[in-house]
């Protein structure tokens, strides 16, 4: 990971804005400001960045949430972390069924932002092997598609299969343990998301579910063990 990553910020507070850009340029990374979506949108076009912080409520034009759906529906798979100050555990469950793979409640202070950018920015270059989940050789064959733990691809006869960075570290999870239940904190853990809740784990699997499954709702290869966790139980 290098801390000259691109940040997109998408903050309508003008001050918080400027605070925030000036903390994150002072700390290593490049960053372009936006103050709402349509200005993000815009940007979006001739820009490439490493990762989106994106505030939630931005009245009176499009929110956080409905821009982060949109993107994830045209297949951007940029890592999106989340800002609001409505952060109950239904905002929370709200902003990673859209599609987020972070979020954070305001106030907060600028240093755990920093430390959330980092920790996605590493799960996406590289997801780092943890002791329990040890490499499994060769690609692991799910049905029709093939997933190559090393490269972090998910490639099926139609192409490659674009996974968000929450999805990606996911399926890496299990597959590194196939036909083994994982708990949701060896999953949490994966995920370097220390501080979501079973149901955030959930949202991420019903959305992997919906890229790998013929059927999300009768999975044959990512399984739920009831009272236990998840298991990839790859074969066609």
């Amino acid at each position: 990971m290098a801390d000259e990553a691109l940040i997109l910020l998408v903050e309508d507070d003008a001050r918080l804005r400027d605070r925030l850009a000036r903390y994150l340029a002072q700390e290593g990374f490049r960053v372009t400001a936006a103050e709402n979506a349509a200005d993000a949108r815009a940007k979006l076009t001739f820009l490439s960045p490493d990762l989106i912080v994106l505030d939630v409520m931005m009245p009176p034009g499009e929110t956080g949430l409905q821009l982060t759906e949109s993107l994830r529906e045209q297949g951007n798979d940029l890592p999106i972390l989340l800002l609001t100050a409505r952060g109950g555990p239904e905002d929370r469950i709200a902003g990673f069924e859209a599609g987020a793979d972070d979020y954070l409640g305001k106030p907060f202070e600028p240093r755990e932002l920093l430390l959330r950018i980092r920790a996605m920015l590493r799960r996406v270059a590289a997801p780092p092997p943890e002791p329990v989940l040890e490499p499994q050789i060769g690609p692991v064959v799910i049905g029709t598609a093939q997933f190559d733990i090393e490269r972090g691809e998910l490639r099926a006869a139609s192409g490659v299969i674009r996974l968000t960075g929450g999805e990606l570290a996911l399926l890496t999870a299990l597959a590194r343990r196939p036909n083994e239940v994982l708990s949701r904190e060896d999953i949490a853990a994966a995920l370097q998301m220390d501080e979501a809740g079973e149901r955030a784990i959930d949202v991420q699997m019903t959305r992997l579910r919906r890229k790998i499954e013929a059927d999300p709702r009768e999975p044959r290869f990512l399984h739920t063990v009831r009272g236990r966790g998840y298991v990839l139980k790859p074969g066609v």
